[in-house]
């Protein structure tokens, strides 16, 4: 069940993968219409399923969102937790919730994507030998499982 049309994946994919062409972090999107819980638990559901907590440097960073419920959560792994600035996730939230507002929702998730690679790039920067560990691609759920 997928929320997004290809143009519109097409686009969300090639966010990510050009934030993480700047830093060794980790971005991934999981998305489905509704929410079972509070979203940041989920969204931590899905940062285990999706394997976000074994990198190398604890620098993976989940998007999580509900399209249906409009509600989504923010959460960075152990290494970029300890390095960005106490209201980074906040500041990205606002971003991202501005273009929400208007309806815009590929936009806001694209506009929290650079702004998460951006930090990430500033703490993570890519080195010569970087491997991409996670797969770019939007993890859908069907939000039951």
């Amino acid at each position: 069940m997928e929320q997004f049309t290809a143009e519109q994946q097409e686009k969300i994919v090639h966010a990510i993968q050009l934030a993480e062409a700047r830093t060794s972090g980790e971005i991934r999107l999981a998305a489905e219409p509704h929410c079972p819980t509070e979203p940041l638990d989920r969204a931590l559901v899905y940062f285990h399923r999706l394997g976000m907590e074994q990198t190398a440097q604890h620098n993976g960073v989940l998007l999580y969102i509900a399209t249906e419920d409009h509600q989504f959560a923010i959460i960075g792994d152990s290494g970029i937790n300890t390095k960005v600035p106490s209201d980074f996730w906040e500041e990205t939230k606002e971003l991202m919730v501005r273009h929400f507002k208007q309806g815009d929702l590929v936009q806001g998730l694209i506009e929290g994507i650079v702004h998460a690679g951006e930090q990430l790039q500033r703490f993570f920067p890519r080195l010569e030998d970087d491997v991409n560990e996670l797969p770019n691609d939007i993890a859908f759920g069907n939000g039951k499982d």
